[in-house]
């Protein structure tokens, strides 16, 4: 079924994303629709049982409601599975439209953070993808920005549609790590860096952070309640031409 990424799903949900999307083709999205696992089996290409897997886990997901009938199932795309479809659509629509700016300006406020950043870029899994990637080793920390305006707030939240430069997460012994979107960033006009996506954040979308190979707060002279303008490029590739 394919290896496109589907932003903002995890990796682990991206393969029923298919599926929900033959169903929705099926007539699932406006109405209930009887489905046997065999023809099911028959529209995505694989074996029977995995087709009965598949609905048990979308049902898991709260993606579909089903009910069992004599002569099959009774699906219909519940509200998430609609979200995730809308979703996708949205992006697609961004990246298809040709809609995607060259660079986006933020203005904000520095602010110190819990120093989470910290940790979480100094992972090794993180700061090897950072580095191969993005083209630099980041300075162990983020820099917090507290947007100005609601229109910066808002295209930071447009952020999410736009294709990033994707670090993948993963586990260690003691705990999972999750997928990290970056974009390419220039800060004051002088020092490189990247705005970092749910780095385990705590925060919403009135909020960048910010890595960068060099310590910004020492190279921009910057304390808490400088104002900083941050100029993002949604278009850049990573080093290896990923978007």
């Amino acid at each position: 079924m394919g290896n496109i990424k589907i932003h903002g799903l995890r990796k682990e949900k991206r393969k029923f994303f298919f599926v929900l999307l033959r169903l929705a083709e099926m007539g699932a999205y406006q109405r209930s629709i009887k489905v046997s696992t065999f023809l099911l089996a028959e529209k995505i290409g694989l074996s029977q049982q995995t087709a009965s897997r598949y609905l048990l886990d979308l049902q898991r997901l709260g993606w579909i409601e089903r009910s069992i009938t004599r002569n099959g199932g009774l699906i219909r795309i519940t509200e998430a599975g609609r979200s995730v479809l809308r979703e996708v659509f949205s992006r697609l629509s961004v990246i298809l439209e040709s809609k995607i700016p060259s660079s986006l300006m933020f203005e904000g406020v520095v602010f110190s953070g819990l120093g989470e950043g910290s940790y979480y870029v100094t992972r090794e899994a993180y700061r090897r993808q950072f580095i191969e990637k993005l083209g630099f080793d980041p300075y162990p920390g983020t820099l917090n920005v507290k947007l100005l305006s609601e229109h910066d707030v808002k295209a930071r939240a447009e952020l999410d549609n736009y294709p990033a430069i994707e670090i993948e997460g993963f586990k260690d012994k003691d705990r999972t790590y999750g997928p990290v979107r970056c974009f390419r960033a220039l800060i004051n006009n002088e020092a490189e860096g990247a705005v970092v996506c749910a780095l385990r954040s705590h925060y919403n979308s009135s909020v960048i952070e910010i890595i960068s190979p060099f310590y910004l707060r020492g190279k921009l002279k910057l304390n808490d309640g400088s104002r900083v303008r941050v100029e993002v490029f949604p278009n850049i590739p990573s080093k290896k031409g990923e978007t």
